[in-house]
């Protein structure tokens, strides 16, 4: 029988995980944390490992290490509610066949966990990641951008990146170049909506001196400057027609000829481009050539906007408050607080990210925190959340969001407070406000009998 270690401090979590794997028929082992999973990796050899990846005593990424060390290391598939394309990137590249974000699709995991059994991938190191990236979060659709980028980063073939402003589109270039196979190299990033038409071919391919009537001296272009790694092209929809051929000869060729020189130049450079704009509506249009949107294409990620994915909005503002709070030089301060989330999850965001870091840090220098309301409504606009939403951090909006099914929602609960009263089943009943056969009889709706007695002593 498949063998398989599910890893998490998390009671309630982990049983889940665990209760519906057993359900189809594996033999699971938990264990609590690092420590406990080391030891079961060590004396008894699981055939896969589902594991969190902040948990007491060492991380997933900890794990991962011991697993790389064992002759034939089983796959590694890790969880979080803390999602960053940084972890996921760093993950994906070191091995891990998987990264799930809480809370997730059961059936999901499901399908992934036999994917990793039938593939049974090496598991190998690579270099470690750098610094934190502002992306974070674990919406389901934000975590397809981090697969997607840890996927293609590898790959020599160019990236077209999609989305509205704000929303990220050169820190996920930066991460191709990072994870990518030259993250030495130099990482240059032009943006063509802020470069005039006139100006633009000599910006990418640079120009020698007297080549038109303000070049003083000899000037190397960005695709130079970017030789042995990438260049960034921002905005590459705002570029005009007659561009857009010298571009596509670029990306055909890969040589570059500056204004006014004689001869061509090889580089060796990875593009990845980015917009906000419909291309291939631009194409039908006739304004964006097609022949350049399918080699600007080799692979497309698409970033979703804010609104789409206000689950991430707590993990958001901590992580814009920790940085500004350092970046100002105020004291640490807590999660942020409820009031605060709920205004900010009334705003319809047509900045997205960009526009909320920015709206924290003015409101960390003119009030000093996130508790303001004042002064955060009148940062936002006066857009204020509904009065039956205060308190809760909750908007209409968010209830479009994927969540856990009812039934296994109702579990994690139960077994949560379980977890809190030591296992104490009568002390739990009386939290939950319900008569002890009813808690019994809800554990043994999903499980079976082999949970409780309800005839039996507390345990």
């Amino acid at each position: 029988m498949t063998r398989i270690l599910v890893v998490d401090d998390d009671l309630a979590i982990r049983e889940m995980v665990a209760m519906t794997l057993e359900k189809r028929g594996y033999r699971v082992e938990r264990a609590a944390g690092f420590a406990a999973a080391r030891t079961a990796l060590q004396e008894r050899r699981p055939d896969l490992i589902v594991s969190d990846i902040y948990m007491p005593g060492g991380t997933g990424l900890d794990l991962l290490q011991e697993i790389q060390a064992l002759p034939d290391p089983p796959p590694l598939i890790l969880m979080t509610a803390k999602g960053s394309i940084e972890t996921a990137a760093r993950a994906m590249k070191d091995g891990v066949f998987d990264y799930l974000a809480k809370p997730f699709d059961l059936e999901v995991m499901l399908e992934r966990v036999g994917a990793a059994l039938a593939v049974q991938g090496p598991i190998t190191p690579s270099e470690n990641s750098g610094p934190e990236s502002m992306i974070v979060g674990s919406h389901p659709a934000i975590v397809a951008v981090y697969k997607a980028t840890s996927r293609v980063a590898p790959l020599p073939v160019p990236v077209l990146i999609f989305g509205e402003t704000g929303t990220g589109k050169e820190l996920v270039a930066r991460a191709l170049h990072r994870f990518g196979a030259r993250p030495a190299g130099p990482f240059v990033p032009v943006h063509c909506g802020a470069i005039p038409d006139t100006l633009i071919e000599s910006e990418l391919f640079g120009h020698r001196r007297g080549a038109f009537t303000d070049a003083q001296k000899d000037r190397r272009g960005a695709l130079a400057q970017a030789d042995g790694g990438t260049v960034f092209l921002d905005e590459i929809g705002e570029v005009s027609p007659a561009f857009q051929v010298k571009l596509l000869r670029f990306l055909e060729d890969g040589v570059v000829q500056p204004l006014g020189a004689e001869k061509a130049e090889p580089v060796q450079v990875r593009v990845v481009a980015a917009t906000h704009r419909d291309l291939k509506a631009m194409v039908a249009a006739g304004t964006f050539r097609e022949d350049l949107f399918y080699r600007l294409a080799g692979y497309e990620i698409r970033i979703p906007p804010l609104r789409e994915r206000l689950s991430d909005l707590p993990a958001l503002v901590a992580h814009f408050q920790q940085r500004f709070r350092h970046e100002l030089g105020l004291p640490e301060a807590g999660a942020p607080p409820q009031e605060a989330l709920a205004t900010l999850a009334a705003h319809p965001w047509p900045g997205n990210i960009r526009e909320l870091g920015h709206v924290i840090r003015r409101t960390l220098i003119e009030a000093g925190s996130l508790d303001d309301a004042a002064t955060l409504q009148r940062i936002l606009g006066g857009a204020a959340a509904r009065p039956e939403d205060a308190g809760t951090g909750l908007s209409p909006a968010r209830f479009t969001e994927p969540f856990v099914p009812l039934d296994d929602m109702e579990r994690m609960y139960l077994l949560a407070v379980l977890a809190h009263t030591g296992g104490n089943k009568t002390e739990a009943a009386r939290i939950l406000g319900i008569e002890r056969k009813t808690l019994a009889r809800k554990l043994r709706r999903t499980e079976g009998d082999d949970m409780e007695d309800p005839d039996g002593g507390d345990s």
